[in-house]
């Protein structure tokens, strides 16, 4: 099943998801992700996790479908622990960081760059003025453990995505509040097809200047519209390229923190919550006055799926993929499953609707869902050419091979189990970098990692 396009076979989106670290913790690090919160503290599977994540990469492999593998962070990152007073010994900074600083020491352990759909925001060359592939690295500076990844994202995604021919890429935006950005968790791109021309909704939580002051109450916002235009400056995007539209405040608050947990697209389809965006109707006009091809939203009201479901199911954090027969298929979360309200809307809805949407697959990612993410944060999406695909470095898409080896890896360097009181273990550490180190190997990407360097 290739997501080729109408008539225009050479693009296709790659989702590359991210392998699950070593250190895959529940610390509850992320205010707002109302999943990472409730199992705080709880004792995690890393094997478990890794090994569900490249189940869920094999097996839409084995449909068909391009898939490729992101590397995880270096944790702990014992080098932002020096930055902040700690020294010594790695096994008496991290003793020290336990003592003084726990949550310090959960922020630098924690293994959220798993959730690759905030490594970067993508823009096809089929899009950009230099006909290449754009890449922007998330900044990520609204929480601690997550600002600590753009560099070595950067350098992960330059090794992969390195012929200059193909392929651009710039800084982070500035780590301020003002242009805090999360990656493609905000961006969807719809089209006719991937190889067609692609209209870009980037859609954020809040305004850094101006604005009129509507923003949600319990929970922050973490994209500002001033990083989302900034990231379509970068790419060269014209304004009738793009479209901004403003999450709705009441869904952040019931723990939507990024609009890939209310909304996903695909093509020309656009699967979203009735709360999904402050001004429904003016986005929706939007998106078809500028795109190619009719719009065909599926909207699922708030009488059939509460944002309380929404959140706890994760219905929207699918993944949409595109078939060849025009078709599409969608990803969801064993929780959808276990939801009856939300497994109706799927089957009653969506299933019998008038849209493309014809299969829905359950996948079994609990250990990712426990820590706040779904399907689709597990992946960033690539539209690549075949001469793109081609011109990609590493050993970095998914097939029979290197998915045995992975496995075999993650079940040589992964534990079983681990809490929140493991994490200043030094062995813990040991462990950690022998596995990157031979990781970075296996993957033929070269010294991606600070340890390397």
């Amino acid at each position: 099943m290739s997501s080729s396009p109408s008539g225009i076979t050479d693009h296709r989106e790659v989702n590359f998801d991210g392998l699950v670290g070593p250190t895959h913790n529940y610390a509850g690090l992320a205010h707002g992700n109302v999943a990472s919160m409730r199992h705080d503290g709880l004792a995690s599977n890393p094997r478990e996790a890794a090994l569900q994540g490249l189940d869920k990469m094999k097996s839409l492999a084995d449909l068909g479908y391009a898939q490729g593998v992101l590397l995880p962070q270096q944790r702990p990152d014992i080098g932002a622990l020096r930055e902040l007073g700690f020294s010594g010994s790695n096994a008496e900074v991290l003793k020290a960081a336990s003592e003084q600083a726990p949550q310090l020491l959960r922020a630098v352990c924690s293994a959220s760059s798993m959730w690759t759909a905030n490594a970067a925001t993508v823009t096809p060359s089929r899009d950009t003025s230099d006909a290449r592939v754009h890449f922007t690295p998330a900044n990520l500076q609204s929480s601690f453990h997550r600002y600590l990844e753009p560099a070595t994202t950067g350098r992960i995604l330059t090794s992969i995505f390195r012929d200059e021919t193909y392929f651009a890429h710039h800084p982070a935006l500035p780590a301020t509040p003002a242009f805090s950005d999360e990656g493609a968790a905000n961006h969807t791109r719809l089209c006719d097809g991937h190889g067609g021309p692609g209209v870009h909704l980037y859609v954020y939580g809040r305004q850094a200047f101006g604005g009129d002051g509507v923003e949600p109450q319990r929970y922050p916002a973490r994209q500002t519209l001033e990083a989302s235009q900034a990231v379509a400056r970068q790419h060269g995007l014209s304004a009738d390229q793009v479209v901004f539209a403003q999450q709705h405040p009441e869904a952040i608050d019931a723990g939507v923190f990024h609009n890939d947990v209310i909304a996903v697209g695909n093509g020309p389809v656009l699967f979203y919550h009735e709360l999904a965006f402050r001004d429904e109707e003016a986005v929706l006009d939007e998106i078809r006055a500028k795109l190619s091809t009719p719009l065909i939203p599926i909207r699922v009201p708030l009488e059939a799926v509460s944002l309380e479901d929404a959140v706890s199911s994760y219905l929207f954090n699918s993944q949409l993929l595109s078939n060849d027969d025009g078709s599409m298929t969608l990803v969801v979360p064993g929780e959808c499953q276990e939801n009856e309200a939300v497994w109706n809307a799927l089957q009653n809805a969506i299933l019998a609707g008038p849209n493309p949407i014809g299969e829905v697959l359950v996948k079994d990612v609990k250990q990712s869902m426990r820590n706040g993410g779904g399907p689709a944060c597990l992946r960033l999406r690539v539209v690549l050419s075949e001469a793109e695909r081609t011109a990609l470095s590493g050993r970095v898409i998914m097939n029979d091979g290197l998915h045995g080896e992975l496995g075999e890896w993650v079940k040589r360097h992964y534990r079983d189990h681990l809490t929140p009181a493991d994490l200043a273990d030094p062995k813990l550490a040991e462990e950690t970098l022998t596995a990157l180190d031979e990781l970075t190997r296996l993957l033929k990407v070269g010294n991606v990692y600070a340890f390397q360097q």
